[in-house]
């Protein structure tokens, strides 16, 4: 069984795929690691492997945005990690190889967590989790029960940044996370109430 501290060394020396060998930082994740909430992206993209932190730069402004308009913040009330911890060279879309390779990384963080809602940012996030034929644009918003754990599926902050028409769907979402956290988190979870 692993900690925190001896996961993240294990993680970092992890060989199992190429996308170590072309990394700047290993990416783990952020936040808070008793959240009742754990968003999960895809991959880290050139600024998160500089910084060795899940979305920051644009996209990271967007959903901390996101995040706060329904009482949610990465440093209090949210753990955020990606499908895969290094970054994919040129931003690509992870393989699955690649996927697979890290999964069982995010299942630990999973574990230790232990998540009453997964939000999976983006198609390929809910792919890995939710199911293999995911689509984004038909299936976005929509809840996915699991073991007893909720999970969903919103547009990706990138996605959202190159396709403003997104914006509104996503609002409609969000407010259905909202709804969910007060009917299963505890009261305490949202910082606005």
């Amino acid at each position: 069984m692993f900690t925190w501290e001896s996961l993240e060394n294990a993680c970092a020396q992890c060989r199992a795929c190429a996308l170590c060998q072309t990394r700047t930082n290993l990416v783990f994740g952020v936040g808070e690691k008793s959240a009742e909430i754990l968003l999960v992206g895809e991959g880290p993209g050139e600024k998160e492997d500089l910084d060795g932190v899940p979305f920051v730069g644009k996209a990271g402004q967007l959903l901390d945005d996101m995040l706060k308009i329904i009482g949610l913040d990465r440093k209090t009330n949210v753990y955020i990690a990606n499908v895969v911890k290094c970054r994919p060279p040129g931003n690509r879309d992870p393989l699955h190889q690649e996927q697979a390779a890290c999964l069982p990384w995010l299942r630990e963080q999973f574990r230790l967590i232990r998540p009453k809602i997964v939000l999976c940012l983006g198609r390929i996030a809910a792919g890995a989790l939710i199911h293999p034929d995911f689509r984004i644009t038909s299936e976005h918003g929509q809840w996915f029960e699991k073991s007893g754990v909720f999970f969903m599926a919103l547009y990706h902050p990138a996605a959202l940044l190159r396709d403003d028409s997104k914006r509104p769907e996503t609002f409609v979402d969000l407010k259905n996370v909202e709804e969910k956290i007060l009917q299963i988190c505890s009261h305490t979870v949202l910082n606005k109430y």
